[in-house]
């Protein structure tokens, strides 16, 4: 199993896939589709850990099919349903029992996974009780632990908090006669969207690796914003401008369909023209909005910048991780078009949808002929 999966849902683009995947990456998946996606852009599947909290059993049948190298299980009910996958294909699931060490991630509400109440992972006075069903289970193997408290982390605390109570369960474990032989510490680690402070990952690397010596374990993690977030950028055509009350508003020819951050959690996205403006030009506070019809569709608020006029092209930064992954065709909007860049060279690597692609999606029943 390999140190480092990258978390797939942070940005699913095959060629981003392959992209890692050649740098010597396994993959953290969360769906059948995920777990497609990383086959196909060339990861190994004992290379893959499936997490998440709601796995299907069709889901199960093709993981185990297909030889993933570990699941990470949240549930008493998951444990037996995948235990019955598995005896019905005649294999061994290799487990590990997602710890909820009731730590706070010290982030966004909707992205923290680790608190008492969260749906995440089995409350740490569970643990080893479970454990002990799991071992004693036909058809699954349990190899360890794993944890995964939120993302966008600012400071090492929590992860230092989060991973202590796995430690004190795996010494709990082995002190009960059950060699421990993994830990997957999630991922988390935060970037840089404006004044944000996170740790320089040298220093969660050596967290990393105190906790790994400490207890003698592969240490898996699973990082994925901290990975891609500042290689997005998504480019955006004004179409409009104009007075909003007492405000400039742009309106631009990408909404929150194509970008959800914004609207969904208040995020914060540097939004620059991409026409250098001329010396000593004047800005002014400037709201960039989409043509959505939701008041929520607001790529930035109150942003400083050079007058605008139709045509021009403003970049709005840092948008490579949960990006294109949660965009949808909301308001009949077709997907962006994404390309990826090597020095000079371009690729398309996902082009931009058509409206006869959009359309082909539906189905009118014979009555309404």
């Amino acid at each position: 199993m390999r140190c480092i999966c990258y978390s797939i849902k942070a940005n699913d683009n095959l060629a981003v896939i392959r992209t890692l995947a050649r740098l010597g990456s396994g993959a953290d998946i969360i769906s059948g589709g995920e777990l497609r996606r990383a086959l196909q852009a060339g990861i190994a599947a004992e290379q893959l850990v499936f997490a998440g909290p709601g796995k299907t059993r069709e889901e199960m049948e093709l993981a185990l099919a297909s030889g993933v190298g570990q699941f990470n299980v949240e549930s008493p009910a998951e444990l037996e349903a995948l235990a019955s996958a598995a005896r019905a294909q005649g294999t061994q699931a290799p487990v590990a029992l997602r710890v909820n060490p009731d730590v706070d991630a010290e982030t966004h509400d909707k992205i923290a996974t680790g608190r008492r109440g969260d749906k995440f992972g089995i409350d740490d006075g569970d643990i080893a009780a479970l454990y002990a069903r799991a071992a004693a289970l036909e058809g699954i193997e349990p190899v360890g632990l794993a944890v995964h408290i939120g993302s966008q982390l600012s400071r090492l605390a929590p992860f230092e908090a989060a991973y202590e109570r796995v430690i004190d369960l795996v010494e709990d474990l082995r002190a009960a006669g059950y060699p421990v032989e993994r830990i997957n510490l999630g991922g988390g680690l935060g970037v840089r969207y404006r004044d944000e402070t996170p740790p320089p990952v040298e220093a969660y690397g050596a967290l990393v690796e105190r906790v790994r010596q400490r207890i003698g374990v592969t240490a898996i993690i699973e990082p994925g914003r901290w990975l891609v977030a500042p290689a997005g950028v998504l480019l955006t055509r004004v179409i409009a401008v104009k007075q909003a009350g007492e405000r400039r508003c742009v309106i631009v020819d990408a909404a929150m369909n194509d970008l959800m951050r914004p609207a969904l959690y208040d995020a914060w996205h540097a939004i620059e023209p991409v026409a250098e403006p001329a010396p000593g030009v004047s800005t002014v506070e400037t709201d960039v909005a989409g043509p959505v019809c939701e008041s929520a569709d607001v790529l930035g608020r109150e942003r400083p910048l050079p007058p605008l006029a139709a045509g021009d092209l403003l970049a709005v930064r840092d948008v490579g991780a949960y990006g294109s992954v949660m965009a949808s065709t909301y308001n009949s909007r077709p997907l962006a078009a994404e390309v990826m860049v090597r020095g000079d060279a371009l690729a398309s690597i996902r082009p931009r949808q058509d409206y006869e692609t959009l359309l082909a999606r539906d189905l009118v029943p014979s009555w309404l002929a």
